[in-house]
């Protein structure tokens, strides 16, 4: 590959990042100016990224995540399957109860990985596919509580691992009866994982989440987020 090559491609990749951080569009002139380029370049990008759907302009120009994004999204979720099986395995193994993977789908959690242990005589159906707002259940509301962390003044925020250090599980959250009754949820958020918000846990027929479990949870979180990075 040419340097030129590589260099119009990282520009154009630049450009959907550009696009995917705006509700309202850019305009050539806007993008010309962040990348630093001329407008006769970013002309060219966009023409390119529009024949593949991944670009689209309004009557006004200003240019907009394609509809294309949205064909290539969902070929991820077996990419983040398949990285996330091994930890799901081993936390369902160990726990004795259903673990799953769950990734945000607009206001929905949805499960895109789901493990049952072997060894148990009964555990709770939780499938593949399965959603539910993300206000209710631990899988969403894990989710949730990452973001307020996120939001949260740099100030109260716990200072980051240095290098080399394995980074502080993030922080798990307990249910029960929210989604099926009689089953309790644990789930911890995902962490940094760019461009992926989520959580793992694990549900179970119980009054509660016995304590080592939350902690398998946590630890487990920590096991996908550093699997997808």
């Amino acid at each position: 590959m040419t340097a030129e090559t590589s260099q119009t491609l990282d520009r154009g990749l630049k450009v959907l990042k550009l696009l995917a951080d705006t509700d309202h569009g850019l305009t050539v002139t806007e993008l010309a100016g962040r990348l630093g380029v001329n407008r006769t370049v970013v002309y060219r990008l966009l023409a390119t990224l529009e024949q593949h759907a991944l670009v689209r302009r309004d009557l006004g120009g200003r240019a907009r995540v394609g509809l294309g994004v949205l064909r290539l999204a969902h070929q991820v979720h077996p990419l983040l399957r398949e990285a996330a099986l091994p930890a799901l395995r081993s936390l369902a193994e160990d726990v004795g109860a259903t673990a799953h993977l769950t990734l945000v789908d607009g206001n929905d959690a949805l499960a895109v990985a789901v493990v049952e242990p072997s060894w148990t005589d009964y555990h709770v159906a939780y499938r593949t596919g399965f959603r539910h707002p993300l206000e209710r259940g631990a899988a969403g509301k894990a989710i949730l509580r990452a973001r307020e962390r996120a939001a949260q003044p740099l100030a109260t925020v716990p200072p980051q691992p240095r290098d080399g250090d394995r980074p502080t599980p993030p922080p798990y959250v307990l249910t029960h009866g929210e989604l099926e009754a009689g089953a309790s949820g644990a789930a911890a958020p995902l962490s940094g994982v760019t461009g992926v918000e989520g959580s793992v846990g694990v549900v179970m027929l119980a009054d509660a989440v016995p304590e080592r479990v939350g902690a398998r949870v946590m630890e487990a979180a920590l096991e996908v987020s550093e699997a997808l990075r």
